[in-house]
Formats: C-alpha cells, structure tokens, sequence
C-alpha cells in the first residue's frame, strides 16, 4: 500500500541502505495492520535483485517470510481482541451487534478465499488477518492459506520487478500495481455489495407482502 507522504524515492533509499531487512520489516509490519508500503518495498526490492544489487532467493524469501509472520502477528491481535474493539465501534456508529454478527458469519464461509485473495489487494491484506482471527477461523487453516497467498503473491511481484525492472522504469511499475490494486479492491467490493443490496430488496418486498 503506498501513501504520498513516503516517496518512491525514501523507499529506494530505505531498500539501498537496509536491503533484505527493509523488504521483510517493510511487509510484515504492513500486513501486521500498519499503513505502510509494503508492497512498494517488495517491488523495488525485486527491482534491485533485477539490477544485480540485491539477491533474487533472498528478496523472495523476504517477502514470504514478513508477510506470513506479518499476518500472523495481526490474526492473533484479531483473536484475542479484535471482536471487543468491532463492538466497541459498532456502538459509536450505531450498528447493532446481530449485523456485526452477520458480518463475521460471511467472513467465516469464506475466510480461506479472503485470506489467499486479500493478499493482492492492499487494504485486505492488512485486514485479513485480523478479521480471520476475529472470526475464529483454525489457525493450521489460517496458516495454510496465508502461507499459499503469501508464497504467490510475493513470487509475482518480486519477479515483475526483478524481469520486467530491466525493460520498465520503477515508477510505472509500481504505478500499474497501484492501479491494479484499485480495479481489484472496486471487484471486491461489487461482489460484498450487490449480494447483500439485492438480500436487502427481497426481504423489504417480503415483509410488505
């Protein structure tokens, strides 16, 4: 997830200087629940083994490593707290604990696709965690899916970078996975959204009838 306040150009230095540190650290505390450019980083990191300046088997294994501890470190936060804090803000925004209840039960039927998909799109790879952990989902099968998700996400954004670093500048590179992100997270939402306003219009005309 990339901000404006963090360069592309803080990030090539960050990655210059910490190298295969700054990869993991960079993606798991992203995928812990901090709002960082984890993915960014991979991607120059990619881009520095591509350059000769870093090595590809490290970087790789970098990525995995932070995001499945990264993750990890969020579905616990989320299992043991995360349920009373939802509540918590569930009162402030006036919504009943029976939705939240609901919320949770969809998670729950499809807590392994959210967890191995979340990790292409930015916002739900730091929330999947968490809401995994949230939903009490088994952590062996937790970990498998972020495990699985991880290892795939990491192998095509690393390599991207690493290949096509060599062809393509770093800024487009890493403005197309931006781009990618976005027309990814508008299908995720369409998907939550149409099922539930469609659910919302049959039990309206039901109860007229």
């Amino acid at each position: 997830m990339s901000f404006e306040l963090i360069s592309l150009e803080t990030v090539k230095e960050i990655a210059h200087q910490y190298g295969y540190w700054s990869v993991f650290l960079g993606i798991m505390l992203e995928n812990a629940g901090i709002p960082i450019p984890g993915e960014t980083i991979t991607l120059v990191g990619g881009f520095l083994a591509g350059s000769g300046e870093l090595n590809y088997w490290l970087v790789l294994g970098s990525a995995i490593a932070g995001a499945v501890i990264g993750d990890s470190c969020g579905y616990w936060l989320g299992f043991y707290g995360g349920w009373s804090l939802i509540t918590r803000l569930g009162r402030i925004f006036r919504i009943e604990e029976a939705q939240l209840e609901e919320v949770r039960n969809q998670f729950s039927q499809n807590a392994g696709k959210a967890v191995f998909l979340g990790r292409f799109i930015a916002i739900l790879r730091i929330f999947a965690g968490p809401l995994a952990g949230i939903a009490r989902m088994p952590y062996y099968q937790f970990f498998l899916c972020n495990f699985a998700g991880a290892a795939t996400w990491a192998s095509v954004t690393v390599s991207l970078s690493y290949f096509a670093g060599r062809l393509i500048p770093l800024d487009q590179l890493v403005g197309w996975a931006a781009q990618f992100t976005i027309v990814a997270l508008l299908v995720l939402v369409a998907w939550i959204a149409i099922p539930l306003v469609l659910e919302s219009r049959r039990n309206k005309l039901s109860a007229r009838d």
